[in-house]
């Protein structure tokens, strides 16, 4: 049992540790509460095979765009939502 709960333990720790590493480091450059959007300078996202720019992505929760002001430095994971790029999820670094 002992064997079986460290693993377990050791796989949730490797689980937020890749996601963790998963997430794009950027900065916000405008937020548009009426759109529901933000716009980030951001670095390479791996998982799209994209390079690093300037775009802008939906807020999957408008939550989002009260938590975060331009000039914020952050870290964030995006995926595609009924077609557009969305920040799915977002927290500011230093």
């Amino acid at each position: 049992m002992k064997n079986i709960c460290i693993a377990a333990l050791l796989a949730v720790a490797f689980s937020a540790t890749a996601y963790a590493q998963d997430m794009v480091s950027g900065e916000i450059t405008k937020i548009d509460e009426s759109a529901g959007k933000m716009t980030i300078k951001h670095g390479p996202i791996k998982k799209f095979d994209m390079d690093g720019m300037t775009m802008v992505f939906k807020a999957a929760d408008p939550a989002m765009l009260k938590s975060v002001k331009a000039g914020d430095k952050i870290k964030f994971d995006a995926d595609k939502v009924n077609g557009q790029m969305t920040v799915t999820k977002v927290e500011k670094t230093k």
